[in-house]
């Protein structure tokens, strides 16, 4: 049975002995964007998500039924081919869209996530908000009829 390896990029790669016809510089390598470190404190979470060549104005957090959901989008910049600013002959910056999304439950606010942008890391502190737990006092009874 043939199942993909997970050592190449393509399926075929390895099996024909192929070499992938685009060379690997030229393809986007997107495994390298976005990547992030979770860590939890007693308080909440802190996520610090790489986003490196973007600026704070190509990023949005939005925060919609109990995901958090990070998007990053840039363009390439004009390629001016005149004598003065030269021509690209290798580009492996990676210029597109992203984006990552997280649970962080239905009871956290927007108010309550604090984000912060700094040399090409996104700094996202996300409190610890405990689920509502209905009142253990207050009995809600069926009636049953009879």
């Amino acid at each position: 049975m043939l199942m993909p390896s997970i050592f190449s990029e393509n399926l075929f790669d390895n099996f024909f002995g192929l070499e992938h016809p685009t060379p690997r510089y030229q393809r986007a390598n997107t495994s390298e964007i976005m990547k992030t470190d979770v860590k939890e404190f007693e308080a909440g979470y802190e996520l610090d998500i790489s986003l490196p060549g973007y600026k704070k104005e190509d990023i949005q957090a939005e925060l919609k039924d109990g995901y958090l959901t990070i998007s990053a989008q840039t363009s390439q910049s004009d390629d001016q081919k005149d004598d003065k600013t030269g021509k690209y002959i290798r580009r492996e910056r990676y210029y597109g869209s992203c984006s990552r999304s997280f649970y962080v439950g239905s009871d956290v606010k927007q108010e309550d996530v604090k984000a912060k942008f700094e040399n090409g890391v996104l700094k996202l502190a996300i409190p610890k908000i405990e689920a509502k737990k209905p009142d253990a006092k207050e009995k809600k009874l069926i009636a049953i009829e009879g």
